[in-house]
Order: structure tokens, then sequence, then C-alpha cells
């Protein structure tokens, strides 16, 4: 029997709908919006909001504002186009419009990823993302371009265990995935300084759940500084770590260790 998910020579659809959830601004209320777009084979999600943006209507013909989303490299490494399509949070530029309509073939839902602060339509703050790598100092520190010598050894196991962890590229899948990390958004207060609300924002992130068990593990395993993490820092183990793994577009989790992939496998066919 043929695979009809598969076939080339299905039928294509003249025009298709894509369904979005869309927001004015920070704390403001959601709507869903409606729009048509013209089919066009090799589609991936972001040309689809491109042709939303340059149209800028609704299915109903309303004029509205251009859809707002963020994207930057279109190949799946930097992580900024990420968001939640026909329910499942992934990169928007690695999404093709064909395989999306073969799983559901009346529309394409769009939604801003859940445990980030929307700031408008599609894109959202990950600070919270960057200042939590920041809390493990997730980098090696270079102080100049002199030789600094050998660096420390690995065994191979750490090696293997630290290669996956490497290809994270901070998109937040796993942590829109991963039901122990909770939205956290700080509203200003009236007549509060914009030093006074970057650190209170800051001091609610640092209490704030960090990650899955795969944190605790970069930390000790990379870079050696488990002992500066604060106590609360709820780098526990986490019982979800499977569900936030699927989600991860990369090898980047510790139980997906490099040892693991076929030698004919790239990273990114292990994960297919």
């Amino acid at each position: 029997m043929s695979n009809t998910s598969n076939d080339s020579t299905a039928p294509k659809p003249k025009d298709f709908e894509v369904r979005i959830l869309r927001q004015n601004g920070p704390r403001e209320g959601s709507y869903w919006e409606r729009h048509r777009v013209p089919y066009e084979s090799d589609m991936n999600v972001i040309s689809v909001l491109q042709k939303v943006a340059a149209n800028a209507k609704a299915a109903d013909g309303r004029h509205v504002a251009p859809v707002a989303w963020d994207c930057n490299c279109l190949e799946e490494v930097c992580g900024a186009c990420t968001m939640v399509i026909n329910g499942k949070v992934r990169q928007a530029c690695s999404a093709l419009v064909d395989k999306l309509l073969t799983d559901e073939p009346t529309e394409i839902e769009l939604r801003p990823m859940s445990k980030f602060p929307v700031v408008r339509d599609l894109m959202v703050d990950r600070q919270r993302l960057f200042h939590n790598l920041k809390r493990v100092k997730a980098w090696i520190p270079v102080d100049g371009y002199y030789n600094a010598g050998a660096g420390p050894r690995q065994s191979i196991a750490e090696q293997s265990t630290a290669y996956p962890l490497s290809e994270c590229m901070s998109c937040g899948c796993c942590l829109d995935a991963c039901p122990q990390f909770s939205k956290i958004e700080v509203e200003p207060k009236a007549k509060e300084t914009e030093e006074q609300f970057a650190a209170r924002k800051a001091e609610a992130y640092d209490e704030g759940f960090l990650g899955a068990r795969s944190a605790k593990r970069f930390c000790s395993t990379l870079t050696r500084r488990a002992r500066t993490t604060p106590a609360n820092d709820s780098t526990r183990s986490c019982p979800s770590e499977a569900s936030n793994n699927a989600a991860t577009p990369k090898t980047a989790s510790p139980s997906a260790p490099r040892a693991s992939r076929s030698r004919n496998q790239s990273p990114r066919q292990a994960v297919r």
C-alpha cells in the first residue's frame, strides 16, 4: 500500500487558511484572526507570514495591522522564530506547509510560545532564557587572544554528554513544553524607574524555575561551576524530561548523547 502522506502527485490547494492568535501588546487580551494565503510549492511558515504581512487583510476582507513575528537565520540555527504551530512548539523556518497541510488539511494554526511574555502577536520576550544562561555562566571565558594553554581534559563520557548540549540554540522549545517551567511576566509599577523595574524582573527570574535536570548537568559537566548556582535554582530531576526532549529540535539533551547516534546520521537526521 502506498503512503499517501508522501504522495507528491496529490492535488495541491489553490489557497489555504491560517489562523493566528494575535495580541496587540504586552499584557493585553488575545484574539484569533484568520487569513487566506495563496499556495505555492516549497513554502515554510515564514514565507506564509511574509505573505500575510504583504497583504495585511483578514480572510473576511478587513484591513488589519501586519502580524509581528521574529526570525533571523532561516536555517534552524538561531532559534528566534520559535512558535506553536498546529499545537507543537517548533521553528517556523523548518515547518513546511506541504507537511502541515498533509497533517491538517483544513488550516494552519499559529500561536506564540506560552511560557514567555508576548511582546506582540507571535513575538515573545525570551529575556528570561538568556538571564538563566548568565546564572550558570554557560560560556567559556575569553580574556584576550593570547595563548592560554591547554584546557581541562575531558573523558570520552564527558565529551559524549557535552557535544549534544553544545548544539542548543536557545530556542526555548524544551522550556515551552516543560510543565515545571511556568510563565513569569512582571508588570512595571507606577513611578518605578527602568533600573528598579529591571532589578525586580531579574529577582523574579532568579526565583523561578531554571530548567530540567539538564541544567544541573550543564553546570557540573561543562562549566564546573555548580557550586556557584543558588541553592533555590530548582535544577531538580524532571519527570517530564522525555516530553521536553521530544520538543527539542536538536540533540541538545543529556538523555540523547552523541554516542547514541548512528555514525551515518547527522544531528538533524537523528532528531527527525
